[in-house]
Parts: C-alpha cells; structure tokens; sequence
C-alpha cells in the first residue's frame, strides 16, 4: 500500500474559494497539483458552486486513491480528476496526473441525480439520503452495450445480429452515508441542485 502525502497548498489556487481549498487540502490527494490545474481551468471566472469527492480504490493488491472535483461557473461545469500511473514509457517513475475539462452549460444534456434511502414509508422531507448517485453527460461519452439478437423461435439457427442499448454516461458519482458520511451526501445533494438550476436556465 502506497500512501498519498498531502503538501502545503501555499499559493496554489489563490484565485480559487477557501473553502474549495481547504476541501482539496483536506483530500490530502496532491493537493498543490489538483488547485493548480482547477485554477488553469477556471480561468478566473467565478466559483458558484463546487464538490469534491476523494475516493479509494482497489487494483489487484494495492490501494489507490483518487480525487474528482466538479466546479460550477457562471457559464461552465469543470470537471477535474486526479489519479496516480506506476511507471511506463512516459516515465520511469511512478507519477501522478490531474486533469480537467470544461464543458459549457448549454452543452449539458442532463443532470441524473438517484436517492436510496432505508425504510422509505418513513421517509421525511429533508433528512439527507443514505446513498446519492450524480451522473451528468454532455455529450462526450457514449457507451454501448450489446448482446446478441434472436427471436421467438427456439429453433431458428438466422443470424439476427446485434441488440443493445446506447446511454451517455460522462461522469457518475456515488456517495455513501456510511462511507463518506452524512456531510458528504448533503453537499452532493447540494451542487446537483445548483447544476439543475444552472442547466435550467439555459
């Protein structure tokens, strides 16, 4: 297991909100690297909003970390992630990467926002799911998935080709009350309705 060490911020996205900071910093992911390539992205437009959401993975016998931030402008949705690389022709050390994309609000083609909540004839106006799911697509990542095609007929050998289903699916975060605690999901459930609203108006 390799463990990520944060580094002091400094300057870095000075031009960026102190609270995005502090959360970034908080990440503990190359936080210096993350802030420089948000504050590149940004371009000194005005944050409306954001969400930042580190995460851990498993690849085979080692724990990976990673961090995603979506930033909401006036006029854009910033997307940023930040992974780590084991050494390649690129490099023949182990190196991290952070990158973003800016995608223009009229360019977003929808907004997914999945609430699962526990005992829902109980459910109240308010209390913060125990699990919130956030897919937003513009466009930029269409998958496919298919399976063979056939027919009624048990017996029939035709070839009738291929069957499936093209969905656009850009970016999807989970959040978990129990993983990422109750804090995590309402500030979720906060930036997805600011990006509605945004998205609305457009």
């Amino acid at each position: 297991m390799r463990e990520r060490q944060g580094s002091a911020v400094g300057a870095a996205g000075a031009g960026l909100p102190a609270q995005l900071r502090s959360e970034v910093e908080h990440a503990g992911y190359y936080p210096t690297l993350v802030l420089d390539a948000l504050d590149v992205a940004v371009a000194g437009e005005e944050v409306r909003a954001f969400l930042v959401h580190p995460e851990t993975t498993f690849d085979r016998e080692e724990v990976r970390r990673h961090v995603t931030v979506l930033l909401l402008t006036g006029t854009r949705l910033v997307f940023s992630h930040a992974d780590d690389h084991e050494p390649d022709a690129l490099s023949p050390e182990p190196y991290a990467s952070a990158s973003t994309e800016a995608v223009p609000l009229s360019q977003v083609r929808s907004v997914v926002v999945s609430h699962a909540v526990t005992n829902p004839e109980q459910h109240r106006t308010g209390v913060t799911p125990r699990e919130l799911t956030l897919t937003i697509s513009w466009g930029a990542v269409l998958r496919l998935d298919l399976e063979p095609a056939g027919c009624a007929d048990p017996d029939c050998e035709a070839d009738h080709g291929y069957t499936g289903t093209a969905s656009a699916d850009d970016i999807t975060l989970r959040l978990s009350s129990d993983a990422e605690g109750a804090d995590a999901v309402r500030a979720a459930v906060a930036f997805a309705r600011a990006l509605s609203a945004a998205t609305a108006a457009r």
